[in-house]
């Protein structure tokens, strides 16, 4: 196989975890909103925010084992930094889509907050793999 052909087989194949990871995120963001709102009667910011970190943290684990396993640094250290990283990126991405979505959707337009976050995570997932992909868990340069 040709070098290009197995390099997009290989993004192909990274993409697709990343997605299957990012619906187990997408289920413990729901289930995490759904706790803050209903159990704990958090307002829905707070509690958006709070169930975005959630999944963030749950993402980052997922794809530091698996979706980028091959970038994995050998040093604990290397490895919180990639966690500060992520959540700088992907969880500022993530925060500020959903928040902006509650806010311009949910509050104004009597759209369900599930709904609006539903269609944050959608915007915000693209940008969230290229972040990951080329900042968050790019080779180290002895590496490459």
């Amino acid at each position: 196989m040709k070098a290009s052909a197995r390099c997009k087989q290989e993004s192909l194949h990274r993409w697709l975890k990343f997605n299957a990871v990012g619906v187990l995120g997408f289920c413990v963001q729901l289930s995490a909103l759904w706790l803050f709102v209903t159990a704990f009667k958090i307002g829905a910011f707070v509690s958006t925010a709070l169930a975005v970190e959630a999944a963030v943290l749950h993402n980052f684990a997922w794809h530091h084992f698996l979706t980028w396993k091959d970038r994995r640094a050998g040093k604990w250290r290397d490895s919180l930094l990639r966690l500060l990283a992520f959540n700088a990126t992907n969880g500022t991405i993530s925060v500020a889509g959903n928040l902006f979505f509650v806010y311009l959707i949910a509050d104004g337009h009597e759209i369900p907050l599930l709904t609006a976050n539903l269609l944050a995570i959608a915007v915000c997932s693209l940008i969230n793999y290229i972040l990951s992909d080329k900042i968050v868990f790019r080779m180290a340069s002895n590496e490459r």
